[in-house]
């Protein structure tokens, strides 16, 4: 991870407790829409109860997400899917030029 400060946030869901840290240049984007991801039918029929995903988000000026890039994970190919679909609906204030950051999200079955 870099040197750059690190903005923690929690989300939770009936199913799913989850952790999102965020680590980028200086002064990330601020996030405007969040979307969590679910916790997969797979993983919780695998018996598997958590995760960790590293995801490179790629902002464009306007602050939509123009692509996600799984970096790390654990289980691998495990919550890939379901993170990519929630970052691609995450919206960021616009930061004017293309940009991007390290989001990482712990998940953890809280049933």
């Amino acid at each position: 991870m870099s040197a750059y400060p690190r903005l923690l946030r929690t989300i939770s869901t009936a199913a799913v407790g989850l952790m999102i840290a965020f680590a980028a240049t200086a002064n990330p984007p601020k996030v405007v829409k969040k979307v969590p991801p679910e916790f997969p039918n797979e993983a919780a029929k695998k018996g598997i109860s958590t995760g960790v995903i590293k995801a490179k988000v790629n902002i464009d000026a306007d602050g939509k997400v123009s692509s996600v890039e799984i970096l790390e994970a654990e289980p691998k190919r495990v919550f890939d899917r379901a993170v990519t679909s929630a970052l691609m609906e995450w919206k960021y204030e616009a930061p004017g030029e293309k940009t991007s950051v390290e989001v990482k999200l712990v998940f953890k079955n809280e049933d």
